[in-house]
């Protein structure tokens, strides 16, 4: 009943600044129809205000889950229009504030002491006011300049209350809209909620900041402040106070003379950096949260802040959605189709040159303009429609690195319109599959597996022996009940010889890298002693390569 009240509540909202509408028009939400006709707001509306105004504050006032969702969409200019934009960026640290004397209290009850024993100086005018906390300038006994978080009070109540309201909705959504299946909207709103959950614990987000810090410490690109640990608790953070200019403000970039273009170009890189290398990203990357370092304006540097959501991705997730990237970048609509596939986002049994023709048919007219007149963004939501044809299923986890991309091209082009993501990120992406998967990967993953092999090896004759025993002592019978007993004998025999050939040129292959790993990490060799250890693991590895793929070709 509560949830139902809610959901008249939200529609009475709505109607109250003239946008229900826009929902109501909306087939799944048709029954609730007269509740827009019998609302009196309807009845009495003025038009006073312009719709972007009174879309700006009907999200204010539908609360936290819903301001979220404006910042957002306030990145987006190529779709929803300057007017729009420039309303909703005020959701960004404009937000209502709530009074200063709460927030003094909630300061005195997390820190267990006095305001003026724990600051020399404190400013009661807050500097920012977002939808989860609210953000005032102080000063440490000992004279650093910080910036000091609290969460909004009571705010947690209102999220869960709003929470509630979308896994109702889900629910409703999962029994009865077909798209379900597709879309997920149940584990969508479980994500969400962990996610906006997660921004509510500050010393969460403290860690999360630490983290991006040492990540970033010795880089040009991006800089992250340090947190004052001793000042953390649940409700409040300190943080070391920055200086920049906030990313969308031009006209102070240019009068600093930034280059617009670098600075675009920086934005790809870090984002790219994050997902790929590091595989921990910054997933609130909106307007709000980026500022610029005027310290060098023809090599500027991004500082970022709000650290309370982050994302990363599973291994085979980083590796599909490069491979996916590159494969766009070089319109190679079959590999994207079978890389659709292979991963589980469509149904296995899909045809791929059918799914081949019909990504061909979004994309090709795209690629027909220059690459810097393409949205990226676009690009995906029409790749996105074209493949509900073929039941793809949203991704999850996926949901917080496609909202990052779209912020990132959508501040991107807004600093240089000319701003070409695709020629930014394809050598980086190139790169990084090299790195994974090719020889480099080999060599690199041997050495992270090096103190495990070291550690298993005395066992390996062991584990052989054991092997043997077991294919000798037939207790695969079970397995193999449904072969003859002739084949059985011949595959015992096959097995017992490719076992061996495996187990003795495995041991080879492991030797060489142990040898070659121990010269790099202490080379005693001189003179022409140095070629002594390579041509001992060339020595080792070629027979015992030779060993383990003929062990697997023996028929």
């Amino acid at each position: 009943m509560r949830n139902l009240f809610r959901l008249i509540a939200i529609n009475f909202t709505l109607a109250r600044f003239g946008l229900d509408q826009i929902v109501l028009s909306m087939h799944f939400f048709r029954p609730l129809y007269l509740l827009g006709v019998i609302n009196p707001f309807n009845w009495f509306r003025g038009n006073d205000r312009s719709e972007a105004e009174r879309l700006r504050l009907c999200i204010e006032s539908l609360g936290p889950i819903f301001i979220k969702f404006g910042q957002m969409l306030a990145t987006r200019r190529d779709l929803f229009g300057d007017e729009i934009a420039d309303e909703l960026e005020k959701l960004l640290d404009q937000v209502p504030p709530f009074p200063w004397h709460e927030a003094r209290d909630i300061i005195e009850q997390q820190l267990g002491m006095p305001l003026e024993q724990a600051f020399k100086l404190f400013d009661e005018n807050e500097i920012a006011s977002a939808s989860i906390a609210q953000v005032y300038a102080a000063k440490l006994p000992d004279g650093q300049d910080v910036v000091v978080k609290i969460v909004r009070p009571g705010i947690e109540k209102k999220i869960r209350r709003d929470i509630e309201v979308l896994k109702l909705l889900a629910k409703m959504a999962d029994r009865y809209w077909q798209e379900a299946r597709r879309l997920k909207p149940t584990q969508i709103v479980q994500e969400f909620e962990t996610t906006i959950m997660n921004e509510l614990d500050l010393v969460r987000e403290a860690a999360n900041a630490s983290e991006l810090r040492r990540n970033f410490e010795a880089s040009p690109d991006l800089y992250v402040p340090w947190v004052h640990w001793d000042y953390c608790r649940p409700s409040v953070m300190v943080m070391e106070r920055i200086s920049g200019i906030p990313v969308t403000d031009l006209k102070q970039l240019r009068a600093h003379d930034v280059n617009l273009e670098i600075l675009s170009r920086k934005g790809v890189e870090i984002f790219f950096t994050q997902v790929f290398q590091h595989n921990y990203f910054h997933a609130d990357m909106h307007p709000g949260n980026i500022f610029v370092s005027t310290d060098n304006p023809a090599d500027p540097r991004y500082i970022a802040i709000d650290f309370g959501i982050m994302g990363s991705l599973s291994t085979s997730d980083q590796r599909y959605l490069a491979e996916n990237f590159v494969a766009f970048f070089n319109r190679d609509y079959r590999r994207v189709a079978e890389l659709h596939v292979e991963s589980g986002w469509v149904d296995r049994n899909t045809r791929v040159d059918e799914f081949e023709a019909a990504i061909r048919s979004v994309c090709e007219p795209m690629f027909q303009r220059p690459l810097s007149e393409i949205s990226f963004g676009q690009l995906l939501m029409r790749l996105f429609q074209t493949a509900r044809r073929f039941n793809m299923e949203i991704q999850p986890q996926l949901l917080l690195l496609e909202k990052t991309l779209l912020h990132i091209e959508g501040i991107g082009r807004q600093l240089y319109p000319q701003l070409d993501l695709w020629d930014t990120a394809k050598p980086f992406l190139e790169r990084w599959l090299s790195e994974q998967l090719g020889v480099r990967a080999l060599v690199k993953g041997m050495k992270k597996n090096l103190p495990y092999i070291a550690e298993h090896l005395p066992d390996l004759p062991q584990l052989a022996f054991k092997a043997l025993d077991r294919i000798a002592n037939d207790e695969l019978r079970v397995e193999l009940r449904s072969r003859q007993i002739d084949e059985l004998k011949r595959e015992i025999r096959r097995s017992n010889r490719r076992n061996v050939r495996a187990i003795i040129g495995g041991s080879f292959v492991v030797s060489a890298s142990i040898i070659l790993a121990l010269d790099g990490l202490a080379p005693i060799m001189v003179g022409k002693g140095q070629l002594i250890v390579p041509l001992v693991s060339a020595a080792l590895f070629i027979p015992g390569f030779y060993l383990l793929v003929s062990s697997y070709f023996d028929d």
